[in-house]
């Protein structure tokens, strides 16, 4: 059986489609990979690509696809809303079919040290590939962005993984590692407000909020849900602030939970949630777990997956920003698709 790794790379590029066509050539050019889906964001300037191949083909890829990146966007002129510490902000590898999660972690060491050997830009390991645990999350390795990376590779502490341990002042510096399927999701408010969206940010995400104590002290309240992430931010081509969120264990906390975690969050606020966005593809179930929660709230009996699945999509608003086509976003009917 062939063994599959899914590429999910970030770029910090979403204006430009000459830069974006050039890195999906790059892409397309390995036979045996395929370019799944192209996640174009002008306002936060960033670009998801999901393509999936064999493993050393997928290694090619995204070396060609980060190479590409690397040559075309120069980090010393991007601004945009989404946290980024460069061209390639992140590239996660992840297990797919017939592949365990210790073999897709050696094979993003393999592309961790080209990217780093080849191209000279600063490698961070994260996620299940992590060198050290304050590595693992993202968002600590991303801290202080693209802006504060050059004093941050000075600290003994933050000595890239791979390439060279000075700042590439173009390039910044690639986050790169194995790690489990992860939810991109934005929920969708009825306001302008970054500070109301970061305040129901930090009600419904796992590391919740920072409040002071009687005695001036600090404590971290946890927030509602696990396994999420979760920022607030305007995003001017659509008028409208969301709560951006990555969801990591979509077995415990999944699309359903998110949106009714914001909602309930929203409320006392005084602002409603309008529907909710997807970025990049999503697999089956989460939607088809949504679809039975809101057809059991609704009083619908159903066991067609098209339709607990249409439901799913209904109630969640994901039609709202942009035709929703569950054959191209729901990733076992893209897959589907392409092999036909």
């Amino acid at each position: 059986m062939q063994q599959l790794i899914e590429c999910i790379p970030n770029f910090s590029e979403g204006r430009d489609p000459k830069i974006l066509d050039a890195i999906a050539t790059a892409i397309r050019q390995i036979e045996g990979v395929k370019l799944l889906h192209i996640d174009q964001g002008e306002a936060a300037n960033r670009t998801v690509f999901t393509f999936v191949g064999p493993p050393k083909k997928l290694v090619e890829a995204a070396f060609q696809a980060i190479k590409t990146a690397s040559e075309l966007i120069d980090m010393r002129q991007q601004t945009g809303e989404h946290p980024r510490i460069g061209a390639t902000d992140v590239c996660p590898l992840v297990p797919l079919a017939n592949i365990t999660m210790e073999e897709v972690m050696q094979y993003a060491q393999e592309l961790g040290q080209r990217v780093g050997d080849a191209l000279d830009i600063p490698v961070y390991l994260y996620e299940n590939s992590a060198s050290q645990p304050t590595r693992k999350n993202l968002a600590t390795i991303r801290s202080g962005e693209y802006e504060g990376l050059a004093a941050k590779m000075k600290l003994p502490d933050w000595q890239p993984d791979y390439g060279p341990m000075t700042f590439n002042a173009k390039s910044g510096a690639t986050v790169l590692g194995a790690r489990d399927f992860l939810i991109a999701y934005n929920v969708n408010l009825d306001t302008d407000s970054v500070e109301l969206a970061n305040e129901i940010a930090r009600t419904v995400r796992t590391s919740g909020r920072l409040v002071t104590q009687a005695d001036g002290t600090k404590k971290r309240v946890p927030g509602k849900l696990k396994y999420l992430k979760a920022i607030g931010w305007y995003i001017e081509e659509y008028g409208k602030a969301q709560v951006s969120m990555n969801l990591t264990n979509m077995h415990e906390t999944s699309v359903h939970h998110a949106f009714e975690a914001c909602v309930a969050a929203a409320e006392p606020l005084g602002v409603k949630v309008t529907g909710s966005e997807l970025i990049g593809l999503i697999p089956q179930q989460p939607l088809l777990a949504a679809g039975k929660y809101y057809s059991a709230k609704l009083g619908k009996k159903t066991n067609d997956v098209e339709e607990l699945i249409t439901i799913g999509i209904s109630v969640l608003g994901l039609n709202e920003l942009a035709p929703f086509n569950p054959e191209d976003r729901i990733i076992e009917q893209v897959l589907q698709k392409n092999n036909h």
